[in-house]
C-alpha cells in the first residue's frame, strides 16, 4: 500500500469515528501518522525536484506567490504589475511553468512569481500539485487569486495546508528537547484544556519520542502539537485576491465578502485595484525601512535596505556584509526605535520603519 493510501484509509477512518471523551486519544493518534505520512510525501517531492522551469532562483526583498486555479487572470496581473511577460488566454492551464516578475514598491523589490493552476487534489499530485505547491513553501507570503465565478478560497487554503504551509498563524510556542533517558516531562506556563499529558504522549510516541522535556507556553490542541514535532511547517501570511469584480454587482461582491471574508477586488484586465495590491503586497509582507547612515556621506535616503519587520541590529549587519556581525561594537539609532536621537545599541536592538543606523565595527 503506497503513502496516499494509507493517508486515505486513516483519513477514511478519521470520518467514521464519532468523537467525544473516548474516542479524543484515538482521533489525535490518527492525526499524528497522516502529519507524519505527508511530511514523506513532502520529503519525497524535495528530493524528485521541480524540473520544468519550477525552480527559480529567490529574488528581490521578499518572494510573493500567486496560487489559484486555473484560468483566473494570475498571468494577465503579473502581466501586469511587473516586466514578465506570462502567456494568458481565455482557457484553462496557459501557465505551465513558474513565470518570476518583479514589483518595485516602496523601495522594495518584491519578486512575484506566477504558479501554474491547480485543481483540487493537487497535494496529492493531481495536475502537477506537488511540484508547485512546492514552489509556494518557498515564499514570504501566498496571494490567495480567485476569480468572482469561483471563489474556492477554502478549497486552496485545504490543499497548501496538506503540504504543511499555515496561513496567518505564527508557530506554536512550543519546545521539545530529546533526552537520553528518563521518559517525558512536560511543563506548561499556561492551561492547555485541549491537550492533556496523555495525549503529548500519545502523539510523541507515534514519532518514537519517549524521553524529552516539552515545554508549552501557550494553550494549543493536538494539532499544533503535530506541527510542532513535524518540524517541515511554513508559516507565512496571506492576501486574499477576487479578480473579474467588472463583471459582477456591487450587491453580488458585498455578498461575497460576507461568505469569505475581506478580498482585494481586481479586474486585472482593466487594470482595477492594481495600486491598491501592490500597497497591500507590501503591508502583508511586513517590510521596514532602514536607512544606513556613514560618518564621511551622511544617511542614505536614496537606497533603503529593505528587511522584514522585528528584524534586528544582527540582522542588518548579516544583509550588509557577513563580516560585519564578526567585527561589531556598537551602532547608533535614530527614529522611531530609538528611545532618542544617536541612541547606542546592541546587535539584538529590534528596529522599526524609517530607523537610521550607523554601525561602528572594531
Amino acid at each position: 500500500m503506497g503513502i496516499q493510501e494509507k493517508i486515505a484509509e486513516l483519513e477514511e477512518e478519521i470520518r467514521n469515528t464519532q468523537y467525544n471523551k473516548a474516542t479524543e486519544y484515538h482521533i489525535g493518534l490518527l492525526k499524528a501518522k497522516i502529519a507524519k505520512l505527508r511530511a514523506q510525501l513532502i520529503a519525497g517531492s524535495k528530493k524528485s525536484g521541480g524540473g520544468g522551469g519550477f525552480d527559480v532562483r529567490k529574488g528581490g526583498d521578499a518572494r510573493a506567490v500567486l496560487i489559484g486555479y486555473p484560468s483566473t487572470g494570475k498571468s494577465t496581473l503579473l502581466t501586469k504589475v511587473t516586466k514578465a511577460k506570462s502567456k494568458s488566454a481565455a482557457y484553462a492551464f496557459t501557465t505551465l511553468d513558474v513565470v518570476p516578475g518583479l514589483i518595485e514598491h516602496k523601495g522594495a523589490k518584491i519578486q512575484l512569481l506566477d504558479l501554474p493552476g491547480i485543481i483540487r487534489g493537487a497535494a496529492r499530485g493531481a495536475g502537477r500539485g506537488k511540484e508547485v505547491l512546492a514552489v509556494a513553501r518557498s515564499a514570504d507570503l501566498i496571494v490567495l487569486f480567485v476569480d468572482v465565478f469561483n471563489p474556492d478560497v477554502e478549497g486552496l487554503k485545504q490543499e497548501l495546508y496538506e503540504v504543511g504551509i499555515r496561513l496567518d498563524r505564527h508557530a506554536p510556542d512550543v519546545v521539545v528537547t530529546h533526552r537520553a533517558s528518563g521518559g517525558l516531562k512536560i511543563n506548561r506556563t499556561v492551561p492547555t484544556p485541549n491537550l492533556d499529558d496523555k495525549m503529548v504522549a500519545n502523539i510523541l510516541s507515534v514519532y518514537g519520542i519517549h524521553n524529552a522535556d516539552v515545554t508549552i507556553r501557550e494553550s494549543i490542541g493536538p494539532d499544533e502539537l503535530i506541527d510542532v514535532v513535524v518540524g517541515n511547517r511554513r508559516y507565512c501570511n496571506s492576501l486574499l485576491v477576487v479578480n473579474k469584480i467588472d463583471l459582477v454587482s456591487s450587491k453580488y461582491l458585498d455578498e461575497l465578502e460576507h461568505k469569505i471574508g475581506p478580498f482585494i477586488g481586481m479586474s486585472a484586465e482593466k487594470g482595477i485595484g492594481l495600486e491598491e495590491f501592490k500597497e497591500r503586497l507590501y503591508d502583508r509582507l511586513e517590510l521596514i525601512r532602514v536607512y544606513t547612515r556613514s560618518r564621511f556621506e551622511g544617511t542614505d535616503y536614496e537606497e533603503p535596505l529593505i528587511i522584514r519587520g522585528g528584524s534586528t541590529v544582527e540582522d542588518v549587519c548579516n544583509a550588509i556584509h557577513r563580516d560585519l556581525r564578526k567585527n561589531f561594537k556598537y551602532a547608533l539609532i535614530s527614529g522611531p526605535s530609538a528611545k532618542f536621537r544617536g541612541q547606542r545599541v546592541g546587535l539584538s536592538h529590534k528596529l522599526m520603519d524609517g530607523d537610521e543606523i550607523q554601525i561602528y565595527a572594531r
